[in-house]
Formats: C-alpha cells, structure tokens, sequence
C-alpha cells in the first residue's frame, strides 16, 4: 500500500525528503508556498558535512552530482584581529571534502531535478483527523487530505502547531546582511582580504563575518547583541541610513573590514530566532517535522545539514520498512530529538562565544574545530 504523502516547504529539508522517495519509486507531494523556484534569492552558502548533508545526497544517488558542483577550496577559512591583522588563516588540503560549500540555489535545483513541485501552494492550516486523513488547508480556501504531513516549512512553520504549541524566541544576535557582486573585478583588495572561502572579524558583541558565494558573489553578515526592536528610529529600507548605522558601530575596525558593509549593495534584517532544547512533542499520528520547523538553532553550520539527513531517513524508512507508517515516523522522531538536542547545545553554546564580550572565545572555537 502506498501512502498519499505530503511534505510542506520546498527547501533542502523537504527536497531530500521527496528525492529519497522518488528514487524508490514512492510517490510524494511537495508544496511550496514560492510561485517557482526563482521567486526570490535562494539565500547564501552552505558547507554539506559528511555524514550529515554528504550523507543524505548519497541516500538520494546525488553524491557525485554534489561534488562536482561544489567547492572544496571554499572550506578555507580566516579570521582577523579588529585592527586588521591575521590570526588564523586556515586552507584545506586539495583532496579535503568535510565539508564544501555549495550555493543554496545550486542545492536546490540538483533536488528539485525530476520532482513535481505544486508551486504556490500556500499552507494555511494543517488538522489532523484520525481515520480519515490529515486534512491541509490553503490560502485560497482548498483542502486535501493525506495520510502523513511533514513540515518542513521553517521557522515559521503552519504545520507545527499541528503537534506542538511552541514559538521560536529571540537569541538577542542579530544579523544584518549585505552583499558584494562580481568582488574579483569591482572590488579585488576585498576579494584577496576573504580569500577562497570565509573572513571572520570578532570584536566585543559583534562581527563582521563575509563568505564567498560562486560567480564572484560575496554574502556579509554585520552580527551584534541588541534588543529586538533596536532599528526602531532606523528605518530599514533605507541602505544608507543601515550603513551609516553599521559603519557607526563598528567604528575604529579596520578600513579594509568596514569596505565589506561600506560597499554592501542593499540591506536585510535577520535577527536569531530559536526553538526551546529539547523540542519534542506527544507523537500526533500523521503529523510531524523536519529541519528548522522541529528544531530551530543558530545558523553555525548544523541546520540544513541535519535538516536533509532528517528528510533522507524518513524517506527511507517509509520506502523501504515494513509499510507501518505510523511506527516508521515514531522510531523516526526519537532518533531525530536525540541527535538533534545534542546539536541545539552545541550551536547555542557556540553562539554565545562567537558573539560575547571576549572576543578570544570566538578563536578557542575556531581552534576546537579546525584541524591542526
């Protein structure tokens, strides 16, 4: 018997999800609340670990097509003193493949490959209903019915309160993002500063933090400590007024690390958002989640990585266990709350030393995790 199966939210949770069943021949429904793939920008950088991310495109038969696509050399990694002076400068070997980088459009469109996305399928509502299906509300008043809903939606997430009452809260980090096009011609001092991969500045409760994107593409992250509503006399659509704001407080940082924000093409707001540790819940038969909708935490390398590997293994327990579904999304939850608590811990603690009033803890995590 097979299932009719749902996942909501075409991001990499919900791809690696539907790419494993597809490659089992399991039918699936993806809806994604985007109109097409291209409706707006697919976000920065990842770096794809192995044994995480790595592991779920190999679940997928996609590891090769991964690997060609992706950038070892972007795993290099530099980090300077606020005065501008170098303290770590760290370069993968030629045959290193921990993790390299890939941009998240690139992701995307290796998972989406011969999947049939609903493009604007807009979820409003997800009810469990016993014997007769989950029942999906849209926003345009349709429903559909499912025997299993998987929410891979996100922080935001509409199929959570499907299972569970909790909202994310504020880390107290914010994140102001900007970007550089086209570094090695425009600007090829910043492009030599950055490197092949990242440039990482700490000072006291902030950063600078710019990674390389392909195509000449820079992503740059001003990261402070404030309360959640410190723009509240800025107004966030004007560039310059954010940049003057940024330039004013990182004042005295090197000229070269204050070009970043200073030569930045416009301005995104993204302050920190995470879920409580441990996120668990009652099991709700027919309902459950993946990603940053089960267990959201800060952006320091874990999330989309253990986010694929959730989905890759759902979907293979459900295409290739003994057709209980039910009892294949339990024993899938455990596994999930265990792994990802221990995560949640870590990338919370390193948060709290990436952005501190010591910027020497910033270095010590740079130091536990980079090889010798």
């Amino acid at each position: 018997m097979r299932h009719r199966i749902a996942v909501v939210g075409g991001g990499p949770a919900g791809l690696a999800f539907a790419r494993v069943l597809h490659r089992h021949a399991y039918p699936v429904t993806v809806l994604e609340r985007d109109p097409a793939p291209d409706a707006r920008p697919p976000g920065g950088t990842l770096d794809l670990q192995e044994g995480l991310g790595q592991l779920a495109l190999d679940k997928a038969g996609l590891l090769a097509e991964f690997r060609a696509l992706s950038r070892p050399e972007g795993q290099a990694m530099r980090i300077l003193d606020t005065d501008g002076s170098v303290l770590r400068d760290w370069r993968p070997r030629p045959d290193d493949r921990a993790h390299p980088e890939i941009d998240r459009g690139q992701l995307r469109d290796l998972l989406l490959g011969p999947l049939d996305i609903r493009w604007g399928r807009h979820v409003t509502q997800v009810v469990p209903g016993g014997r007769e299906g989950v029942r999906v509300h849209f926003a345009d008043g349709r429903q559909e019915t499912f025997d299993l809903v998987v929410g891979a939606d996100g922080a935001w997430s509409r199929v959570r309160p499907a299972v569970s009452p909790v909202t994310p809260r504020y880390t107290g980090v914010t994140f102001v993002e900007t970007s550089l096009d086209d570094v090695d011609t425009r600007h090829p001092d910043l492009a030599r500063l950055i490197g092949d991969g990242s440039l990482a500045v700490y000072g006291v409760n902030r950063a600078v933090v710019a990674q390389r994107n392909s195509g000449g593409h820079v992503k740059v992250y001003a990261q402070f400590r404030a309360p959640l509503d410190w723009h509240t006399d800025l107004d966030l659509e004007d560039a310059e007024a954010v940049r003057s704001s940024l330039l004013a407080l990182f004042a005295g940082w090197a000229a070269p690390v204050l070009d970043l924000l200073r030569h930045g093409t416009a301005f995104a707001h993204r302050p920190l958002y995470v879920l409580p540790v441990p996120h668990t819940w009652p099991h709700v038969s027919g309902v459950t989640l993946l990603g940053d909708a089960a267990h959201l935490m800060p952006p320091l390398g874990a999330g989309a990585n253990l986010a694929m590997l959730e989905g890759a293994e759902l979907a293979e327990s459900i295409a290739t266990g003994p057709g209980d579904l039910d009892m294949a999304v339990r024993a899938f939850e455990e596994q999930m709350w265990e792994r990802a608590e221990r995560w949640a811990r870590l990338t919370m603690a390193g948060l709290e030393r990436l952005v501190s009033p010591d910027p020497a803890q910033a270095l010590a995590v740079f130091d536990q995790v980079q090889p010798s």
